[in-house]
């Protein structure tokens, strides 16, 4: 840490680091009537690792694809012989499956906590049309990751995985997970029922996070290829990068549609929390947001207020390190509404994400670094 001295800060938070599930989580955790279908890995004919969902194997995910999962830093090279020799706890690298890892991790590097998602958990969701499966499939992680968390709960900070699909038996879920441990929720950019988050059907998920106090956040998650918002052209299944590159483009979405649908105003202490999308765009959107609401086109948006006064009220969007914009447009948003993120373990951001982050934070104000660095996200997620 010497050599990052504007990382000196003792309150510095993670605020999306990821786990790599051991594969028999849901065979553990699910409930009894549903471990025939739990997700689970299995060896294929061929000996090799397959992923399954609902009893069959995924139609879209190779669990040497999960191999990658813990390649964060590793070359292209390095990630072949990865996926060629070693099977997915063999990838798993250190702090990424283990709690007491995980902690010595944080100490190296100077962080005082990890906000902590799934990983096998943020790709089931895009083929599982069963919503009492789907609710399923989120309680048995969420039993999970409580126990994952429990020996370090200063260190460590459970998030629930709630599945949109009945709007009483999320709200249910939420109180349970929260009573249980975790601190705060997470839903997917898209819903089972393709209602918009916002919609009126899932209000008594929203008076359920508004009652408990605590935050629902939006993360990128893999999405149904004929259901992604940027899949417009037919001939870029392959492009790999293209997709990784509009992926924050589903949880834009979804966060517009709050403000579409009034929620701001119907449940004015809920906090939402913007994961995995990038940060720098927050500034052009809000000043998009608020122009179009003067005009004839408000009149369809059921707010009392400009969308920007809800978003500096009521929402909170993670950057990544490497974002050289960012820091220009903290202050005008409001130097409280920023968290940073690692990403760790996953494979589609670099390593150095401590270097890069001393580099964001050093043309700052004393307040807005400390903001970014961990204070705002401690206290929206109430850790101090």
């Amino acid at each position: 840490m010497a050599t990052l001295p504007y990382l000196n800060h003792n309150n510095i938070i993670d605020a999306d680091g990821h786990i790599l599930e051991p594969p028999d989580t849901w065979e553990k955790y699910i409930e009894p009537q549903f471990r025939d279908r739990a997700i689970r890995i299995r060896l294929n004919d061929e000996g090799y690792e397959v992923l399954e969902l609902n009893g069959r194997p995924s139609k879209f995910f190779n669990i040497k694809a999960f191999s990658l999962l813990g390649s964060m830093g590793r070359s292209a090279d390095e990630m072949l012989t990865t996926m060629k020799e070693k099977n997915y706890v063999e990838a798993a690298p250190f702090g990424s499956m283990i709690p007491k890892e995980r902690v010595e991790l944080l100490d190296r590097e100077g962080l005082r906590a990890a906000i902590l998602y799934p990983s096998i958990g943020l790709t089931w969701e895009c083929e599982t049309e069963d919503p009492e499966l789907a609710l399923a499939y989120a309680k048995a992680y969420n039993r999970w990751i409580i126990d994952f968390c429990a020996d370090y709960k200063d260190r460590l900070i459970p998030i629930a995985h709630i599945s949109l699909a009945d709007g009483h038996e999320a709200a249910k879920e939420l109180a349970r997970a929260v009573k249980a441990g975790c601190k705060g929720a997470f839903v997917a950019p898209f819903t089972l029922t393709n209602k918009a988050h916002a919609h009126p059907d899932y209000d008594p998920f929203w008076a359920k996070a508004q009652e408990l106090g605590v935050p629902v956040g939006i993360h990128p998650m893999a999405e149904h290829p004929t259901k992604r918002v940027y899949q417009r052209f037919k001939d870029m299944k392959w492009a790999d990068w293209y997709h990784n590159v509009l992926g924050g483009q589903g949880p834009q979405q979804a966060l517009f549609v709050l403000f579409q649908y009034g929620l701001f105003d119907r449940f004015p202490a809920v906090k939402v929390v913007l994961l995995e999308s990038g940060a720098g765009w927050i500034g052009a959107a809000l000043d998009r947001m608020d122009t179009t609401y003067e005009t004839a086109l408000g009149k369809s948006v059921p707010l009392k207020e400009k969308p920007s006064f809800y978003f500096k009220r009521q929402c909170w969007i993670s950057g990544d390190p490497d974002e050289k914009a960012l820091a220009h447009i903290i202050e005008h948003v409001g130097n409280d509404k920023f968290f940073w993120a690692t990403d760790f373990p996953h494979f589609d951001h670099p390593g150095n994400y401590l270097e890069a982050l001393n580099n964001l934070v050093t043309p700052l104000s004393e307040a807005a670094r400390r903001n970014l660095l961990g204070d705002s996200v401690a206290q929206v997620y109430g850790l101090n």
